[in-house]
C-alpha cells in the first residue's frame, strides 16, 4: 500500500462534485480492486467552532473536555471522500449508501491535541445487492493508536444472488427511552458542522433527484445523536447498522436495553447499534 502524506485536510466541495461527475462511468462488478492508497494527515485537530455546531446539533455536552467518540468520523470523511472520488476508486460516488460502522475508542481524546489521521479502503467485498467497500480510518495519538473506525459502504448493482436470499430475524423491540421530533433543515445544519453537504440530506428538491421523496438525516447524525444520549465515553466499542434512512421531518423513537440501542419510528428500525465498556459495563 502506497501512503500519501497530506498538508491539510482536502476540499469536500470540489470532491463531492467530482465523485458526482465520475459516477456515471462506474461499473462496478466481480473482480473490482480498491486502491492501494493510504492518506496520513499528520496534525489533525478540531476546529472548536465546527465542533461546538457539531456537539449542539448531535446533543452532546457542549462543554465535556474530549472530543465526542464519534468526531473522529468528521475529521476523517474529506481524506475518505479523496480516495473514492478519485477515477481508481471503482464504485460509483452517487448512490454509495453507509451500511454500518464500528468504532473502537482506546480512552477520551482530548480536544485540542494534533493527531495522525490515517484513511484507506481495507477492501472490496461481493455483497448480495452489489459490492461493498470497507473504509478504516484510524487517530494516533504519539505512538498509541487511539482511535480506529470501520465502515461500510454498498453500492447497488446486479448480482448473481436472487433477490430476497438472505433472511433476517428481527428481535423484538427496545424499550423506549426518548421521543425526538427532527425539523425538516437537520440535514443543513448537520452537514454546517460536519462538512458532509451531500444534495439527498439538504433539500427535499435535491433529494428527490436521487429517488427520495423528502430530504434523509445523515446516517452519522443518527448514530451520535443515539450515542450522545447512550454516554459513549471514556475506553468503548461501538458497533451500529443503518437499516433505513430517517425522512425529515420526522418523529423518531430512540430505544435502549443494556448496551443495546435502537433508533426507531411507528414503521420502521432506523438504526441498531450496541456500546461495549471497557470491563463490560
Amino acid at each position: 500500500m502506497t501512503t500519501v502524506t497530506l498538508t491539510a485536510p482536502p476540499s469536500l466541495p470540489p470532491l463531492l462534485a467530482r465523485g458526482a461527475l465520475l459516477s456515471p462511468l462506474k461499473r462496478p462488478g466481480p473482480g473490482a480492486e480498491a486502491p492501494a492508497t493510504r492518506l496520513v494527515l499528520p496534525a489533525a485537530r478540531a476546529d472548536r467552532t465546527r465542533l461546538a455546531a457539531y456537539r449542539e446539533v448531535c446533543g452532546f455536552a457542549p462543554d465535556r473536555a474530549a472530543l465526542p467518540v464519534t468526531y473522529p468520523h468528521v475529521l476523517g470523511f474529506p481524506l475518505a471522500m479523496r480516495i473514492m472520488a478519485e477515477r481508481r476508486f471503482p464504485l460509483p460516488l452517487l448512490g454509495l449508501v453507509h451500511t454500518s460502522i464500528t468504532v473502537t475508542q482506546a480512552h477520551d481524546l482530548p480536544v485540542d491535541e494534533a493527531y495522525e489521521l490515517s484513511v484507506y479502503v481495507k477492501e472490496l467485498t461481493p455483497h448480495r445487492r452489489g459490492t461493498q467497500a470497507t473504509v478504516v480510518t484510524e487517530l494516533r495519538a504519539g505512538d498509541t493508536r487511539a482511535w480506529t473506525s470501520t465502515s461500510t459502504y454498498l453500492a447497488r448493482h446486479r448480482t448473481g444472488t436472487p433477490a430476497g436470499a438472505a433472511t433476517e430475524e428481527r428481535p423484538e423491540p427496545l424499550p423506549a427511552v426518548a421521543e425526538w421530533k427532527l425539523p425538516g433543515d437537520l440535514g443543513r445544519r448537520y452537514g454546517a458542522a460536519s462538512g458532509d453537504r451531500n444534495p439527498i440530506h439538504l433539500h427535499p428538491l435535491t433529494a428527490r433527484l436521487f429517488g427520495f421523496p423528502r430530504a434523509i438525516a445523515h446516517g452519522m447524525w443518527t448514530v451520535a445523536r443515539c450515542l450522545a444520549e447512550h454516554g459513549a465515553e471514556g475506553e468503548v466499542q461501538v458497533s451500529a447498522a443503518f437499516k433505513a434512512p430517517v425522512l425529515l421531518p420526522a418523529t423518531v423513537t430512540y430505544a435502549s436495553r443494556g448496551p443495546a440501542f435502537e433508533l426507531r419510528s411507528a414503521r420502521r428500525t432506523h438504526v441498531i447499534g450496541e456500546v461495549l465498556r471497557a470491563g463490560g459495563g
